[in-house]
């Protein structure tokens, strides 16, 4: 009784952040809301015991499509210490607020040739770039409504197909079983991405919808580390719940890498996972952490360490290459490559306790 009441308390929130005329009647219990005008079979690779209707509905909560942007030096509305999902193609660079994400969680867009959707949910803390072509096709992403563990589940706007978030894949509908193509994305403040890009453009807050962007719609979610307000599967107490981690992902299982290992300069972890070998990359106090597979495509298993201070280059290896956060020589005898990027991503503990649980903590050596 007491969660049922949680849950209707929960719809009743979310009715009043998205306002009446957006959101449709919320589904309460555990199993999806007809609301959801889901087409798809009643096959589903997840329990379906264990979805559960958020509560605005399909489209509830409006994806964003091709974002109006400005330059970051025209910005007006972020913070320093306000958190952005970065992702650089060519000569582009491009900023994605939580502050807008917070209240779109999911944003279709197109950068040079790259369709991407960056996905992201504010209940596990998880941001992902997914990519939008998939079998020949290009799609965009929509919020369904549902979660699983608490997380984002999308559905592509071509087959209607459900997708979970952290799963990365399709667990319900025409494409189920397939897995999602993901893109390497930086997750950092404000700060520190203009510090490394100064020439990126961000997210505007003019998104055709009239929302409070920078005021988060959770209240102490994000703080109260006991404060879960969907069930998940697995509780880990290893590690606080709202602790955020670095997360790879790899043969169905993860690993994950606490922030406070990288300290307040930037480190380099050479590490294995499920027959990979891996370098990950960090700064606690820039509050930013990458992976990518060692072998620059050649079968070399190259050796890393830190640079400091010359952003956006974060490492160097022992041919004297310089690396850069999104694993790209930018000098050097491989200038040019770019070394494949983990599926990896950031998130906090519980997210990842709750999907994986043999999940791997790495500690220090």
């Amino acid at each position: 009784m007491k969660k049922k009441i949680l849950f209707v308390w929960m719809a009743l929130l979310l009715m009043s952040l998205w306002g009446c005329d957006d959101v449709a009647g919320p589904g309460i219990g555990g199993t999806p809301s007809g609301n959801n005008n889901n087409n798809n079979s009643n096959d589903w690779l997840i329990p379906i015991s264990e979805v559960f209707d958020g509560g605005p509905g399909k489209d509830g909560i409006p994806a964003l499509t091709d974002p109006a942007v400005v330059p970051a030096s025209d910005e007006d509305y972020l913070t320093d210490s306000d958190l952005v999902l970065g992702y650089v193609e060519g000569n582009e660079a491009r900023a994605y607020p939580h502050d807008i994400l917070d209240w779109h969680e999911i944003i279709n867009d197109r950068i040079g040739d790259v369709n991407i959707s960056v996905t992201y949910c504010p209940l596990t803390g998880t941001g992902i770039g997914w990519n939008r072509d998939i079998d020949g096709f290009t799609t965009t992403f929509g919020v369904s409504g549902l979660l699983y563990n608490s997380n984002l589940i999308p559905y592509d706007r071509v087959t209607d197909s459900n997708w979970s978030q952290i799963r990365l894949d399709c667990v319900n509908g025409e494409k189920i079983g397939s897995e999602i193509k993901t893109f390497s994305m930086l997750e950092t403040t404000w700060k520190t991405w203009k510090e490394m890009y100064p020439f990126s453009t961000v997210v505007s807050t003019n998104t055709g919808y009239n929302r409070s962007y920078g005021r988060y719609p959770y209240g102490s979610y994000r703080t109260d580390d006991q404060y879960l307000i969907f069930p998940v599967a697995n509780k880990d107490a290893r590690i606080p719940n709202k602790q955020r981690v670095h997360g790879i992902v790899a043969a169905g299982n993860a690993k994950v890498y606490p922030m406070e290992l990288f300290g307040s300069q930037v480190s380099v972890i050479m590490d294995g996972f499920e027959d990979g070998a891996y370098v990950v990359v960090g700064n606690e106090s820039d509050n930013f952490a990458v992976s990518f597979f060692r072998d620059p495509g050649d079968g070399t298993d190259l050796s890393f360490s830190a640079v400091q201070e010359q952003y956006p280059v974060v490492m160097t290896d022992t041919e004297g290459n310089m690396w850069d956060v999104f694993g790209t020589a930018l000098s050097g005898p491989r200038e040019g490559t770019r070394l494949e990027h983990a599926r990896s991503f950031m998130g906090y503990w519980f997210s990842f306790a709750a999907f994986y649980p043999q999940v791997v903590i790495y500690e220090d050596q």
